[in-house]
């Protein structure tokens, strides 16, 4: 017999709020999690992105804060716009259900209502730069925060927030509970998950392979980089390819990419940190709806972007190492559907790249290119 949220403890509100969006059963990192952080215990999560981890503690956190919890008793730290506006989004219904407001702070938007938002809410979700600003500001304070969750703490580290991070954790009151969510809990993420936590429980999920989830892995090797243009258009007009998601090292490199394929009668969006994030909202809407099939992205912009029937993932720029490529080519072959991976290989990338695929055991079809 399946366990329910509510057999893992889920009051009625959420569980009730839960089951409107039709969820009445938890995956299994919210099986793992929700018990302990209702019981009041520190965590410590390895899960990737895609697996449910919002729910994992999104919904524990909603049920743990008092019903008269005071603006500002909960704080979830994200990486990046994208992912807090998709956790205020996934969040907002079960919060409302326990009648607690929900606000996401973070750069690109103006300061006024966002500040009057977040001065309101119970359950901030933020950027830790555009946080310390409004801290700055003495709009608001952490000195009420009595839950602290970190999500995709590995990414946050990546991009260089690490002082940000220690800076807002310092602010908060030492007896909080913190949940700390990472793809992985070894190297610095670990060291940091440590100090952050008190006897924590430690869960580590690693999801099974999708049933009948594919992705045929392509390395197309290339003589000079003037050869990766008409090789993308190939690719992108080629049969079969439908949605396309083209990764590039850098934001100035999306958008001359975007306005290179313009060139070729391709149209394409870019999304990058560079964008506000109303523009990146738009790009990624019109990929949805399949206005346009092609979206031409950063790492950081497309860390935890989910979009249903991504046909190919095309690194026109080939990532630096095994972690990253992985990220970037699990954005297809999702949900039981096959997908493509096609990396462009320039002469003087080809030894490491060759040690990346024999790393990901994909030496023979980085050989058979």
């Amino acid at each position: 017999m399946s366990q329910s949220f509510a057999d893992l403890g889920v009051s009625r509100q959420v569980a009730n709020a839960l089951a409107r969006r039709g969820i009445n059963k938890p995956f299994p990192v919210q099986r793992l999690v929700i018990d302990d952080v209702l019981d009041g215990h520190d965590v410590l999560v390895q899960s990737p992105t895609g697996s449910g981890k919002t729910l994992a503690f999104g919904v524990p956190l909603v049920d743990r804060l008092p019903d008269r919890a005071e603006p500002g008793s909960a704080l979830i730290l994200a990486p990046t716009r994208e992912l807090a506006a998709q956790i205020v989004d996934e969040l907002s219904e079960i919060a409302e259900a326990r009648g607690f407001r929900i606000a996401a702070v973070y750069g690109g938007v103006g300061f006024g209502p966002q500040i009057k938002r977040a001065q309101r809410a119970q359950i901030i979700v933020a950027c830790p730069g555009r946080l310390e600003d409004l801290i700055d500001r003495r709009a608001i304070n952490l000195d009420r925060v009595e839950m602290l969750v970190l999500d995709e703490a590995d990414r946050m580290l990546d991009m260089g927030f690490k002082p940000a991070v220690d800076r807002l954790v310092a602010r908060t009151p030492e007896d909080r509970q913190t949940l700390f969510f990472s793809a992985t809990l070894d190297g610095l993420a670990g060291k940091v998950a440590r100090r952050y936590t008190y006897e924590p429980r430690r869960h580590v999920h690693e999801p099974e392979p999708e049933k009948g989830a594919e992705i045929a892995h392509r390395f197309v090797h290339l003589d000079s980089g003037g050869q990766k243009l008409p090789a993308l258009v190939a690719e992108l007009r080629s049969t079969g390819t439908g949605r396309a998601l083209v990764f590039v090292r850098t934001k100035r490199g999306a958008d001359r990419l975007v306005k290179r394929l313009g060139g070729k009668n391709v149209t394409a969006v870019a999304m990058h940190g560079n964008k506000s994030q109303s523009q990146r909202q738009k790009a990624l809407a019109r990929f949805e709806r399949g206005d346009v099939e092609t979206l031409v992205a950063t790492d950081v912009a497309a860390r935890g972007l989910d979009v249903d029937d991504i046909t190919h993932v095309i690194n026109f720029d080939v990532p630096e190492d095994a972690d990253v490529y992985t990220h970037r080519t699990g954005r297809t072959g999702r949900a039981g559907r096959s997908g493509e991976a096609v990396s462009f290989v320039l002469s003087e990338q080809a030894r490491d790249t060759r040690r990346m695929a024999r790393a990901l055991g994909l030496d023979r079809e980085f050989q058979r290119a």
